[in-house]
């Protein structure tokens, strides 16, 4: 299969907003569809053609991109109604269906053999990375799916980020899984010494930078952490999406009979935030969750 040229992008996100701008500023030729249509059009100025219909943006695309919330979303675009209505029916055999969304691994391997039947090339890559990555072209990409595909995607992958080839398809949504472990479980934990640090009446800004370079530094540390002292919240990865993730690892790791009791304690704090009213915070919000169970604000 060749180095392909044209990409249509399903799902202008955050995320999806800064990774079809760079597909399209590195040459390729994409057009994006938008279920809110409005969200796409700045993509205008930066060479995106537009679709009307998400048909009209993967007929005649090499690589179709989905970059939606979820498994549902995901499988809503893909298969329709029916499974006759989607995009499936619609992309040309020998392209390339490559799936960035953050799903359910059973979700992902499902979609795999659907796109097989159909001889169309298969890839579940979630990204992490958040908004910053996705901007700057530093995303980590964990890929499931076929092995080829991947090997001849790299120039794509590039423009966005770090890929990595993990096995089968439904691997990389697994990874991203166990990324979202981490993260979730890292900031409450993060969000916990701060409130100690802050109770004890150390300055948590020294804090942090006492602890910068030692066993407990880390990017969540020193990005998440100084904006939890600062009050910024502002939406890099969502809440509601952490929860969404958070709950999916939950649920797979009971159906391997796995015990994971951080993950649960995370899951406890991000279904408070989004039953609060708070789902579209940053996932930093941990912070503002514990702070209000230990009364520390009104």
């Amino acid at each position: 299969m060749p180095v392909q040229q044209s990409i249509g992008f399903i799902g202008i996100g955050i995320m999806g907003f800064h990774m079809a701008r760079r597909l399209a500023g590195a040459g390729y030729r994409v057009t994006a569809w938008n279920r809110t249509g409005a969200k796409a059009q700045p993509l205008r100025e930066f060479g995106v053609d537009i679709a009307a219909a998400a048909a009209d943006a993967v007929r005649d695309a090499d690589i179709t991109i989905v970059m939606v919330a979820d498994g549902p979303s995901s499988d809503e675009v893909i298969f329709g109604a029916g499974g006759e209505t989607g995009i499936l029916r619609q992309m040309r055999e020998g392209s390339v269906l490559l799936v960035m969304s953050s799903i359910p691994v059973e979700t992902a391997a499902a979609q795999g053999k659907a796109a097989e039947a159909r001889n169309i090339h298969y890839l579940d890559a979630p990204v992490s990375g958040g908004e910053p990555g996705a901007r700057d072209g530093k995303m980590t990409i964990m890929a499931g799916g076929d092995a080829q595909a991947f090997k001849d995607l790299q120039p794509v992958f590039s423009v966005l980020g770090r890929s990595t080839y993990v096995g089968r398809a439904g691997t990389g949504s697994l990874a991203k899984l166990a990324n979202q472990v981490i993260v979730g479980n890292t900031i409450q934990t993060v969000a916990e010494a701060l409130l100690l640090v802050e109770a004890g009446g150390a300055d948590p800004n020294a804090v942090i930078e006492a602890l910068r370079g030692g066993f407990a530094d880390s990017p969540i540390l020193q990005n998440h952490g100084l904006r939890m002292i600062a009050g910024n919240f502002e939406p890099g990865g969502r809440c509601h999406i952490q929860l969404k993730d958070t709950r999916t690892a939950q649920e797979l790791g009971e159906s391997f009979g796995l015990a994971l009791p951080m993950t649960a304690q995370a899951r406890e704090t991000y279904n408070n935030l989004v039953e609060n009213g708070q789902g579209d915070l940053d996932h930093n919000a941990a912070y503002l969750d514990l702070r209000r169970r230990s009364s520390l604000d009104s």
